[in-house]
Parts: C-alpha cells; structure tokens; sequence
C-alpha cells in the first residue's frame, strides 16, 4: 500500500527523523572477510611455501634454533604485510565512503540533494536519464525507461509507467519523473546497498613488467645455483646442508614484499589526491595518469564555470521579452538542477514575469534529449493547457514549420551572438495540441573559468596535449578556445570524414588540433578510439550517461563534478571539484607513484643480481658458503619490508608523460647489480686476506651479512634518484626505515643469532665505509652516466 505523501511538499524534518528511527538507514551491512582469516592467508603463497619448507628442512636436519628464527620470521611478516594491508583498505573504505550515489528529494517544500543511505519511505524524489535508483520507489510523474540488468540478468530496457514499481539498483536509461520512496535498505526487493561505484584493483602494467623482470632473475638465480650445487656434489657437501640456503636465494628473487608495497603506494596515493579533489575508483587509474599524453575536457564545468547566465532576449513577431523568458521557465525543470534550466528560472524571478503564469500547473516535461536537442512540457493556465519548448534554434525553428530563408535569417543572428561566445536558443509555445509560434531566442553564456588558461598551458609542460569537447555551434566553441588557448577548434564532422577517407588507420589525424565543436555525446567514444590507434594514452572527462562509454574506453576515464551516477559509474577518476586544477594533480601524483614503483624495480634487480652472484662466485673460488641461509633469510625480509616506505618518499614528478618500455632501466640494473657483485666480492678478499676470515667461519658469515646489508641500504638510497643522489632529500620514512634498517641488522650480529657472531668495532666501520663510498660515490656516478646515455 502505498504510503501516504503530499507530493508538492514532500516530509518534514520530524517526518524524516520518525521514519529513519523505523525503518534505519537506506543500507544494507556489508558482510566483511573475518580478520583472522585474512591474517592466516597469509602464511599461503610462494613466499610463506618456502619459508614453511625451510622450517621443515631444519626440524629435520635438527637445527631448531633455525627453525625458531625462521617460525619468528614467518609470523612477523605475516603481521606486517597484514597490517599494511588493512591500513590500506581503511584508506579505500574511506574514498568508497566518499563515492556514494546522491538523491534529489523533496523536503519540506524545498529539493535538495542528499545521500542516498538518508532516504526514508515516504520521500518525494526526481530521478532522470543517468541516474541509479537509489531505493525501491513508486513513480507518480513522468515516464522512464530503466535497465535492470544488473538485478535481473534481462538485458532488454523496461518502459515504467505511472503507478508502477522501479527497484532500487535500476539505471535510468531515458526519461525523467518525480517518485515517491517505498521501501529502504535490506527491505527492498533485491535487499542491496545502491553503490554508486565498485573500487576496483586490477592488474597494473608495472605487475606485468615485473613479473616479466621476476621470471628473468629467477632464470639468472636458477642458473648460478645450478652452478653451486654441481660443485657442492664434486666436493662432497651435504644436500640436505645446501637446501635451505637454495631456497632462500631462489626466494631472494621473489618480490616477497611488492604486494604490500603497490597496494601501500597506490592506496596513500589515492588518498593523497582525495584531499585535493580526486577520487580515484581503480587503483590502476593513478598509474595510468602516469603516461597519459592526450587530455580530452568538455568545455563545461572544466573550461568553463557552468554558471550559465541569460545575457540578452530576442522577441519575434510581436512577442514580448517576458512572454519568451515565461515560456523558456515553463519549459525548465527546477529539481533536475540542470543549468540551463536554472539559468531561464533565474532570469525569470529576476525580471519578475511570472506574476499570475506561477498558479500556472505542470502536466507533463520531457527532459533534452541529444538526439531531439530540446525541451518540452505542457502546462495548464486558467483552463488551458499550453505547450512549450526551449532548444536548438534550428530544430525549434523547424517545429514552428519556418522555411528554409527564414531559419538562415535566425541563424545568421545566432553566429553574431556566438562571436562573443554566446549560446543561443529559441523558444516557443502553442497549444497542446496545435501548431507552434517561435516567440523569440535568448542568449546565454557561460564565462571561461579564470584558472582555465593557466592550467592548460601546466599540462602542456607536463606533456599532455589538451582537446575541448562541445556540442556548441563551431563559432561560440572557437571563441572561449581561443580565449584559454586552443586556438584550433574544427567540426567533429571533419574528423570523421578525414577518418573515412585514412588509409592508415594509425595516422594521427588529432595532431594539431585543439578540439571539437558540434560533438554529440557519441563522437566521444569515436574520439578516444581515434587517439588510442594512433598510439596515445588517453583521458577523457564526461557528465551524462552517454558518455559513459568513452569513459570506460579512455584509460583515463575522468567523471566530473556534475557528473551523473552513470558516468561516474563507468569513471575510474571522480572529480568533487569543478575545473582542471585536479587533473594536474592526478597526472602529477601518477608519476610520482611510477617513480617510486620504479625505484622498487630498479633496487630488486641490482641487488638479486648481488646477493645470488655474490654467494655463488664466493663458493666458487673459497669453497664455502660465505652467508648462511639464516643470514641470507634475515636480509631478504629485513631489506625488502624496509623498502615499504618507499611508498612515502619525495619524488618529483616528470616532466613528459611516462613510458612502461623501461628495457633500458633494467640494463642499468642490471649493470649497477654486476658492479656491486665485483665491489662486494672485492671486499670479501679483503676481509679474507686482512682480518683471518678463511680460518673462521662464523665471522666470515657475520661479515658477508653486514657486507651485504650495509650494501642494501646505500643502494636504494642511490637508487631512488634518478640524478645524483643529493638532488633530493628522502623521505623521513624511508631515512628511518633504512637507519632502523641498519642498526637492526648490526645489532643482531651481538645476540647470539645461529651462523653469526660479533665483529670487531673497526671491521664493522670498514665494511660500512666501504659500502657507503661504492654504492653513494662509484655507483652512483655510473648510474646517472648510464641514464643520461639510456635518455
């Protein structure tokens, strides 16, 4: 049974707070995975397999002081990459917070936008094209054509009529009308939450590249092993001895940490950008933004101030000003919120020519459709009802049955308007069911925002190539172009011919080309596909449902702030500001992400190349394991979680868009892993020949692990830079990461540890001096060589 409402008042305040304490929130309770459970996935995977493994091993070859260590070691860094991780997820459970769908209703004769968990029964609300249902609902006004796909698997949209039930979830493909609210929350009839967007995690570029670069080490690893244990069997060393130190080196080359630490990186990035106006829904779209090169922006709400204002009336035919600016209000719809609407409503109050037309009744508003390009209802006065129409002039003109000379007259006075950058429509009004008489146009303009220019000439520094969008006529689009900086504006319909016409379909026919005019939501997507073959990144901004699919076709999809549901449905970037000022933060913060991904990458190889190199030449030429497997185990985990805080560090963000073809980064790790091979090898000899290590092990051990870790630490304090180490402070994280890093490590070697005893005070400043001056002295020069001959 319907519940009872006053549909041009809508509840009280009181009415809402009585029904919200029945009936609760417009929810349902997400059920979560149970903490434990996600904490025990962690002793599952390849990682933990061989650490388990190397538990057995120990318990078998009785060294349970190995194997305590190593069960320690196991449940640390299960403690630690789950706590990073739900740190993560509070950072995205928080922006999914911030992505919820909204609601305009009817309240206390007043509409308002609210969130969709505040509606109660009983609320009146407006819902149009775009929007997502957000509760089960009874429609009182209008019409709407729905998809329920997503509910009831029925691909096929669904006609609603006047009376007739729409479920919470369905999207509204067409139409528009005023609803009352009938169920909330678990109560509905498919018993979901409405959300707005599904944070998603797919796969990132950087994980394929390096999981390309993980494969090649292992090969190298696998291959240096092989090596050592042929040798191991000619001198007669025991396999059960020679496995766990295997393991641990083959695990050297498993990135036991870059889960934690992309899901860290992306998670603080996104919630960086969140506080300057940037939701991200994908966690792949801040790395995508890293090499994005093309820009496409609508020219309203991002070039412009979407402030539309009425700047002049142009009565025809013995109309007046205010019998056109009337029946433009008439034709306007107040809680659609749309700016043109508001603009016509604003202008009317403001001229006062409503007078007796307010007692004036709405029967029936169709909202603008691209494809009709106007608007429409029909209105009863004094017992007559009359209808009314707003839109394109051409296409109004052309409904009032005006001939050919007479609509390039008009239009010939709309190019004089669009010269200022006017937009221009004309207005109309009849009988319901009679002819219309064209009453006159009325100008409107929507002035650039002042930031606009500026911003676009930073993103031009940044290497992204801005294009504006716009269903304008070409002459208003090229004059608020020009005025920001794009001064080559061309019709839409010229690309398409062009494109028609291409031979090579990868041909660049954007290239110079700062836009276009006459754009139908559309061409967007036809747009992006041009870009995307002839080889950019794009990113595409967009607001109402048909733009969703070139949001989801650009790698980029950006949802601006007056976006609808839908579009920011099919986004992967919401923005809660208007303007471009986020953008720049996006492609900024993307790089910095990349830059600091990169430097993960960078250090992994170098110092895999190291620690598998170093250990196997070493038993080459000494014959015996320079480190033990217990060492070796302590300076993966160490080394690895200590580069976590990478994910904090200073970094400046490129000034060209970035590139995932880093071969030849990979070759400068791999040379600068080579080099630390040779330096750390060479210290070796030293220790070997100056400080007695060929007659006692256990020192020997203790000094290739501080030769190792001190190694470690200075050489992602290079690595970090892509210029001379100096040329940017770290982060304090990452500075306390690599000192706790340090003095952990040596500490250790004092407490006894199995396979590591004391050094002399002396042995210990060598192998740190030594260290220091390789990796921030030779290395670090050989680095920026290598890159500037790379660049």
């Amino acid at each position: 049974m319907p519940i009872p409402t006053e549909t041009q008042v809508g509840l009280t305040r009181a009415e809402v707070d009585a029904s919200r304490k029945e009936h609760g929130y417009n929810e349902v309770t997400e059920r979560k995975p149970h903490r434990l459970r996600t904490f025990l996935g962690k002793f599952w995977g390849l990682s933990a397999w061989m650490l388990e493994l190397i538990m057995v091993l120990s318990a078998v070859l009785g060294k349970y002081s190995d194997l305590t260590v190593v069960g320690v070691l196991l449940v640390v860094n299960a403690v630690l990459g789950f706590l990073q991780e739900q740190r993560a997820a509070g950072v995205l459970a928080a922006l999914r917070g911030r992505l919820q769908v909204s609601a305009r209703v009817l309240r206390d004769a007043s509409w308002q936008a609210v969130p969709a968990r505040e509606l109660v029964p009983g609320d009146v609300i407006r819902v149009r094209a775009g929007d997502i249902v957000p509760a089960d609902i009874t429609l009182h006004a209008g019409a709407l054509t729905v998809d329920q796909s997503a509910l009831t698997g029925e691909s096929k949209d669904v006609d609603k009529a006047l009376g007739e039930a729409v479920s919470s979830g369905s999207v509204v493909r067409r139409g528009e009308g005023t609803a009352v609210v009938m169920l909330t929350g678990a109560k509905t009839y498919f018993g979901r939450t409405t959300e707005l967007v599904q944070l998603a995690r797919p796969k990132l570029h950087i994980e394929a590249v390096v999981a390309n670069v993980v494969r090649w080490l292992f090969v190298i690893v696998a291959g240096l092993l092989a090596v050592v244990i042929v040798l191991s069997l000619v001198r007669g060393v025991s396999m059960l001895e020679l496995i766990p130190l295997v393991l641990v080196l083959l695990m050297s080359a498993v990135p036991v940490a870059l889960p934690v630490m992309f899901t860290v990186s992306m998670a603080l990035g996104s919630r960086e950008l969140a506080k300057r106006g940037v939701l991200v829904t994908r966690l792949s779209a801040a790395e995508d933004a890293a090499t994005m090169d093309v820009l496409c922006v609508d020219k309203t709400g991002t070039i412009t101030m979407n402030q539309l204002a009425v700047t002049g009336v142009i009565a025809l035919e013995g109309a007046t000003e205010a019998d056109v600016l009337l029946a433009g209000a008439f034709a306007s719809q107040e809680a659609n919120q749309d700016p043109i609407d508001l603009a016509f409503l604003r202008a009317a109050k403001e001229r006062h020519v409503f007078g007796d037309a307010a007692r004036a009744a709405p029967i029936s508003f169709v909202p603008f459709d691209a494809k009709t390009r106007r608007t429409e209802a029909v209105v009863e006065q004094d017992g007559k009802r009359l209808r009314v129409v707003k839109g394109a002039v051409r296409t109004v003109a052309e409904a009032c049955g005006r001939d050919t000379a007479a609509i390039a007259s008009l239009e010939a006075r709309v190019s004089e308007s669009a010269l200022k950058g006017y937009r221009t429509l004309a207005v109309a009004r009849g009988p319901e069911t009679g002819a219309l008489v064209l009453l006159g146009m009325v100008t409107l303009y929507d002035p650039p925002r002042p930031d606009a220019k500026q911003l676009i000439v930073t993103l031009r520094e940044l290497g992204v190539s801005v294009k504006m969008l716009t269903g304008d006529a070409l002459a208003v689009a090229r004059e608020i172009a020009s005025g920001v900086g794009l001064p080559n504006i061309q019709r839409v319909a010229d690309l398409k011919g062009a494109a028609a016409q291409a031979e090579n379909k990868t041909v660049d026919l954007l290239a110079n080309v700062d836009g276009f005019a006459e754009v139908y939501p559309e061409d967007k997507y036809v747009v992006v596909q041009h870009l995307q073959a002839a080889g950019h990144v794009t990113g595409m901004t967009g607001d109402g449902v048909n733009d969703a699919p070139a949001l989801r076709q650009a790698e980029v999809g950006i949802a601006v702030s007056s976006a609808t549901d839908v579009a920011k449905g099919a986004a992967s970037v919401v923005l809660t500001e208007p303007g471009l000022t986020n953008i720049v933060a996006l492609v900024e913060q993307g790089r910095t992400i990349y830059q600091r991904i990169l430097t993960w990458v960078i250090n992994k190889i170098s110092r895999t190349i190291l620690k598998a190199a170093f250990v196997a030449v070493a038993f080459v030429v000494t014959g015996k394991f320079v480190v033990s497997a217990f060492g070796m185990l302590l300076l993966v985990f160490m080394t690895d979680f200590a580069k976590i805080a990478l994910a904090t560090d200073h970094v400046r963000p490129s000034k060209r868009p970035e590139t995932w073809n880093i071969a030849g980064l990979i070759g400068v790790s791999a040379v600068l892993g080579l080099a630390m091979v040779t330096e750390s090898l060479g210290l070796l000899w030293i220790g070997w020949t100056r400080f007695g290590l060929a007659t006692n092990e256990a020192a020997l051990c203790t000094f290739s692990f501080l030769n190792l870790l001190y190694f470690a630490v200075f050489s992602i304090v290079s690595a970090r830079e892509r210029l001379w180490f100096w040329s940017s402070m770290p982060s304090s994280t990452l500075v306390a990461a690599l000192t706790a890093d340090a003095l952990v490590g040596t500490a250790l070697t004092f407490v006894g540890l199995p396979g590591l005893q004391p050094l002399p005070f002396a042995q210990i400043a060598s192998v740190f001096v030594f260290a220091l001056v390789a990796c921030l002295g030779a290395n670090d020069a050989l680095k920026v060589a290598l890159i500037r001959r790379s660049s």
